[in-house]
């Protein structure tokens, strides 16, 4: 059988229509929806920057539409999902709880993660502290009163939050629950009492299924772009291996050298590709966390978009903005916005919004861009969207003049 040749629009669509962002959400989310998106997703990476709402809120949000944040944490507490180091922190469905027991056994391989030799040093310390847990129940890092003398910040962790920290990677304690979004940590025995080491898979099997997850995820991948994913360590297993026994489908994206690998489960998806039968209809605002774009490599790649989250650069250094969203819109990626929600006064401000060289601004173009900054907007509870700055100089009148007929058909 020859390998399908797609085009890299038509791969580009693939990837969205694994990921669940080909097309607007028909329907009112539920919770189950939220669910099913991470387990499509496979990770949903955690971060706490809540300059709009919290990265994997808004993950989600662009995949299923207005949902209740709450169901994210309800999910949690109800044990469908875990967290753990898999992309970066992330929450993982419980299905998969297995497949990261060899990142607990042998924590070591997680690097920085991994505060051995900390531990090394303050085991009685972290002893204490797993004891509390055990006599007086779940706990929260605010729970144990600082008596280091040291100020808090990053960096200065007190002793307790790292004993916490280095018994959550260690495997030993979980996370049972979030409160106001910090963690709330108990015995992994209690948050997952039938687990059983003795069903965890086997480092190779372990190694398998990373690589069959990664490609299912992504819909379409170069052999570059697994690893990435769950950041896996070397030796990495080659996917064409899999190929060869079948349990992956080769393809061909024109003015590439390299193939790319398709999981059979979207065999389907494959044909309709090739077939021009997916077309990409969504335009919205991304997280900077979002899989489709946190791998700079592969959005270059895919998507021509060079993408790089600035809130860790000297604000003199910044090009776009502290915590730039991208902008995805049909199929492209066309832009990114800087953006704020003012909750507190109901405004969305639309910081600096640039859009990438060569893209064209048509009626509709703007059309689908004011409403999907008016649907964000009105999901993080504000009414008003504000533009302050927008790179063509000719995108900020007929913007927000959009923006201003879309405001008022909500209302």
């Amino acid at each position: 059988m020859s390998e399908p040749i797609l085009t890299p629009a038509v791969a580009r669509n693939l990837h969205l229509a694994a990921q669940g962002m080909l097309q607007p959400r028909r329907g009112r989310a539920t919770k189950a929806d939220v669910l099913a998106a991470i387990r499509r997703m496979g990770v949903l990476q955690i971060d706490t920057i809540s300059v709009v709402a919290r990265s994997p809120y808004l993950v989600l949000w662009s995949r299923v539409g207005d949902y209740d944040p709450e169901w994210l944490d309800q999910l949690l507490a109800e044990g469908k999902l875990f967290e753990y180091w898999a992309h970066e922190a992330c929450f993982i469905p419980i299905e998969d709880y297995g497949l990261y027991r060899h990142r607990m056994v042998d924590p070591g391989s997680l690097g920085w993660k991994y505060a051995g030799t900390w531990l090394a040093s303050h085991r009685d310390e972290v002893e204490r502290v797993l004891a509390h847990i055990r006599t007086s129940g779940p706990a929260r890092s605010a729970d144990f009163e600082r008596t280091d003398g040291k100020a808090g910040g990053w960096w200065e962790w007190k002793p307790e939050k790292r004993a916490l920290e280095v018994l959550f990677t260690t495997g030993r304690l979980m996370i049972a629950r979030r409160q106001q979004f910090h963690r709330v940590y108990d015995l992994a025995e209690r948050v997952l009492p039938g687990w059983d080491d003795a069903r965890m898979p086997s480092l190779d099997e372990t190694r398998r299924r990373f690589v069959l997850d990664a490609v299912r995820a992504l819909g379409v991948a170069k052999a570059a772009w697994i690893p990435d994913y769950h950041r896996t360590k070397p030796p990495h297993l080659d996917p064409a291996r899999l190929a060869d026994e079948g349990l992956l489908l080769r393809a061909r994206v024109e003015g590439w050298k390299e193939p790319v690998y398709v999981h059979p489960d979207h065999a389907a998806l494959l044909g309709q590709a090739v077939d021009g039968a997916l077309q990409a209809t969504l335009t919205t605002v991304l997280s900077p966390f979002d899989p489709i774009v946190w791998d700079r490599r592969r959005a270059l790649d895919l998507f021509g978009f060079d993408y790089r989250l600035e809130c860790y650069t000297p604000a003199e250094k910044r090009r776009y903005g502290y915590f730039t969203l991208p902008l995805l819109r049909r199929g492209a990626l066309v832009g990114r916005v800087d953006a704020k929600a003012h909750r507190k006064t109901g405004v969305f401000e639309l910081k600096s919004l640039v859009l990438e060289p060569g893209v064209r601004i048509s009626d509709r173009f703007v059309r689908d861009l004011a409403a999907a900054f008016t649907r964000c907007a009105r999901w993080h509870g504000c009414p008003q969207v504000v533009l302050a700055h927008a790179e063509p100089a000719g995108l900020a009148a007929p913007l927000g003049a959009a923006l201003g007929q879309t405001l008022a058909a909500a209302a």
